[in-house]
């Protein structure tokens, strides 16, 4: 059976899969500075015709939408979209909960924004007397396709990015789908035109064959200081960042599907899933050995009661006092420099003798008549 009420319906591409699979031992530093991730973000830079955008990977579209905008206004400020944009009906009010306002315009069937009514909501804000009482717009919200599956052409897309400009607005994209957009049959945009027209966009690629991830392109240069702090602040930064490197330096290479780089088609990047044969979800992977390896642990004798495995040395091995070597030797902050530590396994003897003693005399002054 097919469904066609949601687009992440499957797991990812077998290739992407195989990649992990191929790398899941490889130790690598985390937060996104890891080699594949700098990989991804040089074929990201390739298809938009500048190295001087900023590359960002996080988690998922919800997220990319509301840090970004969080990142990009002042408290005061609001951002412009349509309603039926995702930010204004399917985000729970993540945009309104980081404290700035949707103004969502009327639109079309299409779900279109149009450069007209961003010049309208504009002027109306700047010529209202009481303008310092509203939400101050600043930036224009829109995606590619839209929620209504339209495609914003090239000449819509270079209008719009002129009033932002002629405004002093930001124009950020939202591409959750956006490879459906550039591989369309009929579409004349290009990612290296969204990376001259936008101030900032992201790639998705949880709907396009990854399992997880958006890569956010910035490329206004006001955007970009200090990303990475609100990145971590809403909640983006993964600590295994290579695994959204590792997903999209797979959807960037060509090589692994076996063609040349596919400028014949209307968008510079074809997402790699549109570019194979289709293939069965779960690719066939090695299967592991008849059992774990056996995990050798360091056993620690209890008595007679038995063994329990403990992975740090036996107290008798943490030396003696005045010998200079173990833990138990080094000087404790409170009792000055001259003062060493009591072995632990003493310390614990003595403790459990006075506790005892302790009892016993407590019980005998409580219950005998004979003064002690």
């Amino acid at each position: 059976m097919l469904y066609f009420n949601c687009d992440y319906t499957e797991g990812a591409h077998p290739h992407i899969l195989e990649k992990m699979q191929e790398t899941n031992l490889e130790q690598t530093i985390g937060y996104g500075e890891d080699e594949y991730c700098e990989q991804a973000r040089a074929l990201i830079r390739r298809e938009c015709g500048r190295y001087d955008v900023d590359v960002h990977f996080l988690v998922g579209g919800t997220q990319a939408n509301f840090t970004v905008i969080r990142a990009s206004l002042r408290s005061h400020q609001g951002v412009i979209a349509p309603v039926t944009g995702h930010i204004n009906g399917h985000e729970t009010g993540a945009v309104e909960a980081t404290g700035h306002k949707v103004l969502a315009q009327a639109c079309g069937p299409e779900g279109k924004l149009t450069a007209d009514q961003v010049e309208q909501a504009v002027t109306a804000h700047w010529t209202d007397e009481a303008r310092e009482h509203l939400v101050q717009p600043k930036m224009v919200y829109i995606s590619h396709p839209t929620e209504n599956g339209a495609l914003y052409t090239l000449a819509e897309l270079e209008a719009l990015s002129h009033t932002c400009r002629e405004h002093g607005l930001y124009l950020f994209l939202d591409g959750a789908r956006l490879g459906y957009g550039l591989t369309a049959r009929g579409s004349d945009v290009s990612m290296a035109d969204l990376a001259r027209l936008c101030d900032a966009f992201y790639i998705g690629g949880t709907k396009c064959g990854a399992l997880f991830g958006e890569a956010v392109v910035i490329a206004n240069p006001q955007l970009k200081p200090d990303f990475r702090y609100s990145i971590k602040q809403n909640g983006g930064m993964l600590a295994k960042g290579r695994l959204l490197g590792i997903q999209f330096l797979t959807l960037f290479e060509d090589q692994r599907a076996g063609l040349p780089h596919c400028r014949s088609l209307p968008g510079s990047w074809v997402p790699l899933f549109c570019r194979v044969p289709h293939q069965p979800a779960v690719p066939h992977l090695p299967q592991p050995a008849a059992g774990p390896p056996e995990r050798k642990v360091r056993l620690l004798h209890l008595g007679e009661g038995g063994r329990r495995p403990h992975r740090y040395p036996p107290v008798h091995q943490l030396g003696h006092p005045g010998r200079g070597r173990g833990t138990a030797n080094r000087r404790h902050p409170r009792l000055g420099q001259g003062a060493v530590k009591t072995p632990l396994l003493k310390k614990a003897k003595r403790s459990q003798s006075i506790l005892l003693w302790l009892l016993f005399a407590s019980h005998r002054k409580l219950y005998s008549s004979k003064p002690w």
